[in-house]
């Protein structure tokens, strides 16, 4: 569990400085720090799935970068929860702009973080 929590201790951190990196480079009126880290996550998920395809992984480094970081620094939850406040508040336009690419880019960067390794 302490070998996880370090992970999680890191993602967690990466996860928040992207996300005030993404408000100060592009406002807050769109969560381009929860798209980067869903589409970046899903990449380094991709690659550490390919490795552990190619080699077995011990069970405390799955922990710590699968569990702990990945488990960390992705944010599926604040991605649903930034999704549904779209679509209480009517807009649409921009729930689609969202949820459409956030998707189709984090299975695409789990394939490419996959053959990245292959």
């Amino acid at each position: 569990m302490l070998i996880a929590g370090v992970g999680g201790f890191v993602g967690t951190v990466g996860r928040y400085l992207t996300g005030l990196l993404g408000k100060k480079l592009f406002g807050s009126n769109y969560p381009v720090g929860t798209f980067a880290v869903n589409v970046i996550g899903c990449f380094i998920i991709g690659i550490f799935a390919g490795l552990w395809g190619r080699h077995e992984m011990d069970t405390a480094m799955h922990a710590l970068l699968i569990s702990g970081f990945c488990g960390g620094f992705t944010t599926f939850s604040s991605f649903s929860h930034d999704s549904f406040a779209m679509i209480k508040k009517g807009e649409w336009v921009k729930f689609v702009c969202y949820i459409v690419p956030t998707v189709v880019l984090g299975l695409l960067m789990v394939w490419l973080g996959m053959l990245c390794v292959r």
